[in-house]
């Protein structure tokens, strides 16, 4: 960037003198509310005691021989059969670990969150557009131990803002022991609980003291729509539950100067087609039972997937399309009417998309902070990090998701689809 010239002048006469050179600003230009911003953050699980860590780790593992952790209830011993998520108690399967630049500016920020997504959910969206997932058992299996080094290698060699666990809820107490685990191993960045809201008062509990942020959806509102789309018909009632008890852990989403978020909740609603009118009882519902100052993401980006505008043969013989009424995207008015039903409950803090990944902060790009960036870049370069088809975060190309976005990525000169599976970090 040009440094920029500085000429004094008087109204009366011009004042022949050295022009004034001044250096570009180092810091962001950030503008947060003072009640919301911190001067520093110590993460929750490196204030827990030795005794509270042991009781946790207890907990846990006695969780895993009688599962009631989601309001599934299945009751197995999951050391020695699973429930309806199909996931042991040994070991959790993960889809992808990296580096992820798909979700919002404040979690994202400039070097990504540290996303686990793991395979297989509580619930059975028809539209989920994580399907390949969610619904099966893409991925690979790893003990809390090995979870826990995936963490270590996200904060030490991605060097991302915090650890994102996406669709945890049926894994919860396999998260606990590797958060106790990678705490002990050096592990200092906040954690993030990316969640579908269909948790117990029981597993959040478990979780208290160890999550910093919460990221819960609140996907639909009436149980007829549960029942036919999340395969759930007590999703609303334990949605409201569980968002209660994560802003009684966290608060208000707050952030540092830098503009990432650090502590609170973060809730998203996915806008459909049609179900504008439970997006409005949402959105009043989270500004009158939960907080004004909570930070909402009224989301866009839905799109026909999974089970939705999939053939089928009807009653009468006819071809029909599965769940037509949700065969669409969303248009500007469905969009429009939730988003202004969210100001007039008064909540006033609405996440937009970045249109770029990265900060929505005007920043001053020094030369420092390019070679900083190159830096980084070259070092990615020569440790690709890919699981399951997932490719290194150096070139990253997003998708619409009910969660974010999808994402797709692959190294640098390589062919789009060129995705030298199985190489790791060294």
């Amino acid at each position: 960037m040009p440094l920029r010239l500085l000429f004094l002048s008087s109204p009366n006469r011009s004042i022949a003198r050295s022009p004034i050179l001044l250096s570009p600003r180092n810091s962001r230009s950030v503008h947060l509310a003072p009640p919301y911003l911190l001067d520093e953050y110590i993460p929750r699980y490196q204030l827990l005691s030795s005794v509270d860590a042991a009781k946790k780790r207890s907990r846990a593992y006695a969780h895993l021989r009688n599962c009631n952790l989601c309001p599934r209830l299945c009751g197995v011993n999951r050391y020695e059969k699973t429930g309806y998520c199909l996931i042991p108690g040994g070991t959790v399967k993960v889809n992808v670990i990296a580096p992820h630049f798909g979700e919002e500016p404040c979690i994202q920020g400039s070097r990504g969150s540290g996303s686990v997504f793991f395979s297989m959910c509580n619930l059975r969206c028809t539209f989920c557009q994580n399907h390949d997932i969610s619904h099966q058992r893409n991925g690979f299996d790893l003990t809390p131990e090995e979870l826990a080094e995936w963490m270590l290698k996200l904060q030490n060699v991605g060097h991302v803002h915090n650890i994102n666990f996406v669709t945890p809820e049926h894994v919860v107490p396999q998260v606990v022991l590797a958060i106790l685990t990678a705490a002990e191993m050096g592990l200092k960045i906040p954690i993030i609980y990316n969640t579908s809201s269909f948790d117990s008062l029981d597993s959040l509990a478990l979780l208290d003291g160890l999550v910093d942020i919460y990221l819960p959806d609140f996907k639909v509102w009436k149980t007829s729509t549960s029942k036919r789309l999340l395969k759930a018909d007590n999703y609303t009632e334990t949605a409201m539950e569980s968002i209660k008890a994560m802003h009684a852990q966290v608060g208000d989403l707050s952030f540092t100067a830098d503009g990432i978020a650090k502590r609170g909740v973060l809730v998203r609603h996915l806008v459909m087609p049609g179900k504008e009118d439970e997006g409005q009882e949402i959105v009043r519902w989270l500004a009158e039972n939960v907080s004004k100052d909570l930070y909402i993401h009224i989301m866009e980006q839905y799109h026909p997937d999974a089970h939705v505008g999939k053939k089928r043969r009807g009653k009468s013989g006819a071809e029909e399309v599965r769940y037509a009424d949700i065969n669409r995207a969303i248009n500007e008015r469905e969009l429009g009417v939730v988003t202004t039903a969210a100001r007039d409950a008064g909540l006033w803090r609405l996440c937009e998309a970045a249109e770029h990944g990265g900060f929505h902060l005007h920043a001053n790009v020094t030369e420092d902070s390019k070679r900083h960036e190159s830096e980084n870049a070259t070092k990615w370069s020569s440790r690709l990090f890919v699981v399951v088809g997932g490719i290194g975060p150096i070139r990253h190309h997003l998708t619409g998701s009910g969660a974010g976005f999808r994402l797709k990525m692959r190294a640098p000169n390589c062919p789009r689809g060129d995705h030298a599976e199985g190489r790791g970090w060294k």
